[in-house]
């Protein structure tokens, strides 16, 4: 009884959030390394992207709460991120058309196009917390239209849990309770969703073909009659969606906050890093990777040994390895180590 106590513990506080929270990661990763592996740089922008779609999406959140639409059980957001993922993609063709092309056509190298997104990324945060200020005064319900682009939004409604701690201890008569947050088996089922709908695209369509073409051999891809432009739009595309997607996903599982989305870029970036850059299984792999490192290492191992050891050896302690608030170092540290000792990653994609 005890161990299955000490299970329930570890898997209502590790396993069932390193899930989600892998879930999360592995789609934000996605984006990472489609842009490195057809667009070759990195895109420090990727984060506030995220924050824009997020933004986007409640936005239509607000609209469609205010017109009375819902969608039962599930987030209104839901029905919202659609129009989110329109607007993101409108935004990210534009800002192709307008910054990255010029540089795409002088062939600048990768390092100038980092720079470049560095740049796009201030003025995203930027635009990401004036439009949640000015939608917020315009859209938001009355408890949230004092909300500012620095504040956090939870524009979470709908059910909160598949299974409560009490109705999970009713049922087995355990001492631990199981809590899964509908947000965690959304996670899991539209991250499982959009990952079908990735390799099906890339794998059995002829633009997805044309894009792993490109990815492998510029050059050949250009001989072949492959259209770049159409590649880097549909590129654009399909991150748009990933971003938007993952932002929702994470500010739904917790809340909104554009700043934390700028602090989400080193854990995706290693993932995708882990997983090697420009491989989209190594993307999903790593996400996982770094999730439950993540989520081990900072969890307080106390209550689970508690239950596992005898009285007399319980630790008195919380036996936490890391605080919480260091969680991004250990992202930082498997990206180094990773960097140093496989710079190819797990599923040898493209060296850094």
């Amino acid at each position: 009884m005890d161990f299955l106590n000490a299970l329930v513990v570890l898997t209502n506080f590790v396993i069932v959030p390193g899930l989600a929270y892998g879930a999360q990661l592995a789609i934000g990763a996605l984006g990472v390394t489609l842009i490195y592996g057809i667009l070759r740089f990195s895109n420090f922008a990727h984060g506030d992207t995220m924050a824009f779609g997020t933004v986007a999406t409640i936005l239509f959140t607000w609209i469609f709460q205010g017109w009375g639409l819902s969608f039962g059980p599930l987030p209104t957001a839901l029905l919202a991120l659609p129009f989110g993922i329109g607007l993101t993609a409108l935004f990210l063709l534009g800002t192709d058309r307008v910054v990255y092309r010029f540089y795409r056509q002088q062939k600048a190298k990768p390092v100038i196009l980092v720079i470049v997104s560095l740049g796009v990324m201030f003025i995203m945060n930027g635009l990401t917390r004036v439009f949640l200020s000015l939608g917020a005064y315009a859209f938001a319900p009355e408890r949230e239209r004092d909300t500012r682009g620095t504040d956090d939004v939870n524009f979470f409604d709908g059910e909160r849990f598949i299974i409560t701690a009490r109705n999970f201890k009713e049922m087995t008569g355990l001492d631990e309770g199981l809590a899964i947050k509908s947000t965690q088996g959304i996670t899991l089922i539209t991250a499982i969703i959009v990952v079908a709908l990735l390799f099906w695209f890339l794998n059995k369509t002829r633009t997805g073909k044309s894009m792993r073409a490109f990815s492998d051999n510029e050059d050949l891809a250009l001989l072949s009659g492959i259209n770049p432009e159409r590649v880097v739009m549909v590129t654009w595309l399909i991150v748009a969606a990933l971003t938007t997607t993952a932002g929702v996903l994470y500010g739904l599982d917790k809340s909104f906050k554009a700043f934390t989305f700028f602090q989400l870029l080193l854990p995706i970036f290693a993932a995708a890093i882990v997983g090697g850059l420009g491989s989209p299984l190594g993307a999903i792999a790593g996400g996982f990777v770094v999730a439950f490192a993540e989520v081990a290492i900072t969890y307080p191992l106390k209550k689970v040994l508690g239950y596992l050891l005898p009285e007399s050896l319980a630790p008195d302690s919380l036996v936490q390895l890391i605080s919480t608030d260091y969680k991004f170092a250990i992202s930082f540290v498997i990206l180094i180590i990773v960097l140093l000792f496989k710079p190819t990653g797990l599923f040898k994609g493209q060296s850094v």
